[in-house]
């Protein structure tokens, strides 16, 4: 099946066509920046743009970042505060006439990899999928099935701090630390959520999962743990796949 999948992201909102059958993309990605705002009108309108681009007439799968629940936003996480409580995919629907299925983004990246990536054989006991960029995401799976809205990054770390803010990729950036002191903080968390949840294996994700030779010796964790196979494209194609997936 063909599926338009869309991935918001604190940078970037991406979108293109998936073959849901083997996980690829059978389109160009396409691009647009993360309104300043971030507010709900906003992001709907790069979601239509997005659609007009592809010319796509049928369902759409969007990976949203924060805690969904039925297609509702619970929190705003990094996204404009009236994000909380929005039906998401009511309000998509009204700018672009198609049924759309939300899921988590960092859920959706996870199924990416479980379908079609890095976590392909590692289907028994817990996988955690996570997501590095303007936040920390995480997808877990327990013997093959998803648990939905693990929500790791938002853990309260020193000071009362969100771990995300310390830890994220984009901390790296705000703060200007090289690879090496960035991947001791990420190092911290990881072994943080080792010691606590114990998980089978752990997949990096994210885009600066690209970049893991750059901070692969910080990591001391005991876990299994290796770079996402999809990289960025992950949460388009577990988009596009949960939607499939829902409309069968």
């Amino acid at each position: 099946m063909e599926t338009l999948g869309i991935d918001i992201g604190g940078s970037g909102i991406k979108g293109a066509i998936v073959d849901t059958e083997n996980g690829r993309l059978i389109s160009e990605r396409f691009r647009v920046p993360t309104p300043a705002s971030r507010d709900p009108k906003s992001i709907a309108e790069v979601i239509k743009q997005i659609q007009e681009h592809f010319s796509w007439n049928d369902n759409i799968g969007v990976a949203f970042p924060t805690v969904v629940v039925n297609g509702k936003a619970m929190y705003n996480s990094n996204l404009h505060p009236s994000w909380k409580g929005t039906q998401i995919d009511d309000l998509f629907c009204e700018y672009c006439g198609q049924t759309i299925t939300v899921i988590n983004d960092a859920d959706a990246a996870a199924i990416a990899e479980m379908r079609f990536g890095a976590g392909m054989h590692h289907n028994a006991g817990l996988v955690m999928v996570i997501t590095i960029g303007t936040g920390l995401g995480s997808g877990v799976f327990y013997d093959g099935t998803l648990i939905p809205n693990f929500e790791l990054g938002h853990m309260k770390w020193k000071n009362g701090e969100i771990v995300e803010f310390w830890a994220a990729d984009s901390a790296r950036k705000k703060e200007g630390l090289e690879f090496d002191e960035w991947g001791a903080r990420l190092n911290e968390f990881l072994k943080y959520v080792e010691r606590v949840f114990s998980p089978d294996y752990i997949i990096l994700g994210g885009g600066v999962s690209k970049k893991i030779h750059k901070f692969r010796e910080q990591l001391t964790i005991e876990t299994p743990f290796v770079a996402s196979e999809k990289l960025n494209n992950a949460g388009i194609i577990g988009a596009a796949t949960h939607c499939a997936e829902h409309h069968k």
